[in-house]
Order: structure tokens, then sequence, then C-alpha cells
């Protein structure tokens, strides 16, 4: 197993419905023990060298996969996908 970093992002004057919020704590409950820590939202950020577009960090979490294939198949449920967000897959390299 690796580990794998998941980078949300969504537009930073977004704010999550009650819907929203339902369908994040689901779809990490449905991620069971891959995950290996919930990561927080991100609040404030600033953005320095090239842009990736408008949308800003918004929250990462940590998981296990066998490999990059298997990290983003799991990531392709993230309900942020559905509102207009993005999720960034990297695998965790030791320095």
């Amino acid at each position: 197993m690796s580990a794998f970093v998941f980078a949300f992002r969504n537009d930073p004057n977004a704010n999550a419905t009650e819907e929203e919020v339902a369908a994040w704590g689901a779809w990490f409950q449905n991620l069971g023990s891959a995950v290996t820590d919930m990561g927080s939202r991100i609040g404030a950020t600033k953005l320095l060298g090239a842009s990736a577009g408008a949308n800003a960090l918004s929250g990462y979490a940590l998981v296990d996969a066998t490999d990059l294939t298997a990290a983003t198949a799991l990531a392709e449920s993230c309900p942020g996908l559905s509102y207009g967000g993005s999720v960034e897959v990297g695998e965790v390299v030791a320095m």
C-alpha cells in the first residue's frame, strides 16, 4: 500500500449546503479504512506561482491505496465533483 493525498479544490466563495455536507460524510464513510487521515477543510489561501484555474484549495485527506489507479478510482466518487469542485490525487513520496 501507498499513501495518497486527495487535494480538494472548489470556488473559494462557495458555501456547502446541508445536502453537500451529508454527501461528503457518506462518501468518507464509504471509503472506510482507506482513509488514514480525514484531513481538514481549508480556510483562507494564497497561491504563489502559476494558477490552475479559479478553484482554490478547499480541503485535503490522506488515503491508502495500492497504486495511483486505485487511489484515483476512490476519488472518482468524491461529491465535490458533482458541485463544481475538483480533486487532485498525488502519491506521498518519502523524503
